[in-house]
């Protein structure tokens, strides 16, 4: 820490009070005071002092907490200011989680880019936020898989990683049924959770969010790949500084503690390096094929000037979205705490009581894989499926997957995460290769119905079409499935198209080589 920097003072003063520990946020300012006062022979900032004595004062009347084990709380309303922060796991990795309020609706908030659970209870705006979701539910938060106070520096996750530390933080709060609420880019984790686990939300809150993270003919609105570049510059270039809260905020742009507050709340929730891959991360993003398979109550809040996701795309969803309402705010700001934040909150309470009624969906969102078995040295038509199902059922079983149809050569299995899918079809050509067989597979990922040990759909039925353009040994993926599991270390290379009823346009498939990264992706 630079020593003459009274920014970070004055950020590590709000930190401290919002934790309710006020003497060291007092103990920060002398260290700013004699910091000054020995180096340059000056007297804090009018600012750093006014706060000085707003603390000081708070402290000679705030009542002491009942207990040193308790969260610190305000001095009205018995609300902690900062709970406690608890951690589960989930392949492997630590996620970060707080709970507060205790309204009778349980709703996980999901934020874009990078977050810290402790840092965001820093700024007065984003805590007023938090206090009034906290009214009328019990308020679930956590920092995503790689960012804040979840474990970092361990690689790119994919968005079904992402989905998954989510749903290890329900099931770690016993929240069986959940509004599930996406800001930015958390919002296309949360669309994905709500078609994977229909039965477990309750409705789909997004705000600020989009389908896809780059421009492309058909989602003109998008940044650029030059722009993205250009934004990848400015954050490598002005990362630690007070933050430039022109695209996030405008309306708080000459507001120079939030300003301070933001940047300390970014640095703390990642470092650069991982910052500028976490943004390039969620420009990669696609999610338009799982759109029509969500149908879970769901609102959509966007901010007409917002600089950074366009009006058109909150559109966008709405349309295609069934039964998606959509509310349009006036103002620029895109953070859930700007101008607009009174009326967010407003809109979803309304929303998510009545959605309470709520039944859940019956389609779901699944991967389907298809297999073929084939012999080169023999054709005899042996039941190489039946041959070989100790093999294909233990690596169905290790990535959590079902099979559902079977003939002497062929199978077709449903699996809720689409790495997962590609992970067994790679390990079952592997084993099989051993015994000199070949194995073709394709997967895709879509929508379907379950009727008792039976799935039916257009998804299905693409999968078995796709597995025709495969070759022995080659397995195959669709634009669908390349596009969930970005950052998965899988490699994708164009292969063809071809033309499929029930979707708009032709289907893009690609060969799939590589493994994913991590067991069990």
């Amino acid at each position: 820490m630079e020593p003459l920097r009274e920014d970070i003072h004055r950020a590590l003063m709000h930190v401290y009070a919002a934790q309710g520990r006020i003497n060291l946020a007092l103990k920060q300012y002398d260290n700013c005071r004699d910091a000054l006062q020995r180096e340059l022979r000056l007297q804090p900032e009018p600012e750093t002092r006014h706060l000085h004595d707003t603390l000081r004062a708070r402290r000679t009347t705030s009542p002491r907490p009942a207990s040193a084990s308790e969260p610190p709380r305000a001095e009205a309303g018995g609300e902690p200011l900062r709970p406690y922060t608890h951690y589960v796991k989930s392949s492997g990795v630590s996620i970060a989680y707080q709970v507060t309020g205790d309204g009778p609706i349980d709703l996980i908030y999901v934020p874009g880019w990078v977050s810290n659970l402790d840092l965001a209870w820093a700024s007065p705006r984003l805590l007023h936020v938090f206090q009034r979701l906290g009214s009328f539910c019990r308020l679930i938060r956590m920092d995503k898989h790689g960012t804040g106070l979840s474990d970092r520096n361990i690689g790119l996750p994919t968005m079904e990683e992402r989905m998954e530390d989510m749903r290890a933080v329900l099931d770690a709060v016993g929240s069986k049924r959940t509004v599930v609420f996406g800001g930015s880019e958390g919002g296309p984790m949360c669309m994905l959770f709500a078609a994977t686990y229909p039965e477990r939300t309750a409705a789909l809150v997004l705000n600020g969010t989009y389908a896809r993270g780059r421009w492309s003919k058909d989602y003109p609105w998008a940044r650029t790949a030059e722009q993205v570049e250009e934004d990848l510059a400015t954050i490598e270039r002005q990362w630690g500084e007070p933050a430039d809260m022109g695209n996030a905020a405008p309306s708080l742009m000459n507001d120079t503690s939030e300003r301070e507050w933001f940047a300390a709340y970014l640095r703390n929730s990642a470092s650069p390096a991982d910052a500028i891959s976490l943004w390039r991360w969620g420009t990669e993003i696609d999610v338009r094929d799982i759109l029509p398979v969500i149908h879970v109550p769901t609102l959509i809040v966007q901010t007409s000037g917002d600089r950074w996701v366009k009006r058109e795309e909150g559109r966008y969803l709405a349309t295609h979205i069934e039964g998606a309402r959509y509310v349009e705010l006036t103002g620029r700001d895109h953070v859930i705490w700007g101008e607009n934040s009174d009326r967010l909150v407003d809109e979803i309470e309304v929303f998510v009581t009545n959605a309470l009624q709520a039944t859940p969906g019956e389609r779901l969102l699944v991967s389907v894989l298809s297999l073929e078995i084939s012999d080169p040295h023999s054709d005899s038509g042996a039941d190489l499926i039946e041959r070989h199902a100790d093999e294909i059922r233990s690596q169905l079983l290790l990535a959590e997957g079902r099979q559902i149809r079977r003939s002497p050569s062929r199978m077709l299995a449903v699996f809720q995460r689409p790495t997962r899918s590609i992970q067994c079809a790679i390990a079952i050509r592997h084993r099989l290769r051993q015994s000199g067989l070949d194995v073709r597979s394709a997967v895709h990922t879509g929508e379907c119905e379950e009727r008792g040990d039976d799935f039916t759909g257009i998804a299905i039925e693409l999968s078995s079409r796709l597995l025709d353009h495969a070759r022995p040994g080659e397995i195959i993926a669709s634009r669908t499935v390349r596009d969930l599991v970005v950052g998965s270390g899988l490699t994708f290379e164009d292969y063809g198209e071809m033309e499929a009823s029930g979707m708009p346009g032709v289907l893009a498939f690609f060969s799939v080589s590589g493994a994913p990264s991590g067991a069990g992706g």
